[in-house]
């Protein structure tokens, strides 16, 4: 995957051109249908996405919209980095493009991404105060 495709999120646009390199190197694009649950509460963390092209909504464990997520935006760190399970369940609202980071591919990297792994931390560490 083109490295340009991860720069212009918010959570990469900070990060050394090496480790843009580095994440584009493992990412994987995933297709979601409208309706289809992308993560489940309570359900292990295994990956982080990045909204490419679509929208979903955060819905709580009791099925409320939260939030809106959208082109630019990125989700499933908590699970992933912090709790090890999902805080949320998360509904595309449209088709969506989705960049994927693997909880396997995360552990390959992370020794050469430190401001990825500090940018997706401070990221979850935001989100749980929520």
């Amino acid at each position: 995957m083109d490295a340009s495709r991860i720069a212009d999120f918010q959570l990469a646009a900070e990060l050394p051109a090496a480790e843009l390199d580095e994440l584009a190197a493992v990412m994987s694009e995933v297709e979601v249908e409208a309706g289809a649950k992308v993560i489940t509460v309570d359900d292990y963390g295994t990956a982080v996405y990045f909204v490419e092209d679509g929208y979903a909504d955060v819905l709580t464990p009791g099925g409320e919209a939260t939030e809106t997520l959208g082109p630019g935006d990125t989700f499933g760190e908590i699970g992933l980095l912090l709790t090890g399970q999902r805080t949320a369940t998360v509904v595309a609202r449209t088709p969506m493009r989705l960049l994927s980071l693997s909880e396997q591919d995360f552990t390959r990297i992370r020794g050469h991404a430190p401001e990825l792994e500090r940018s997706l931390r401070r990221l979850g560490v935001d989100r749980a105060r929520r």
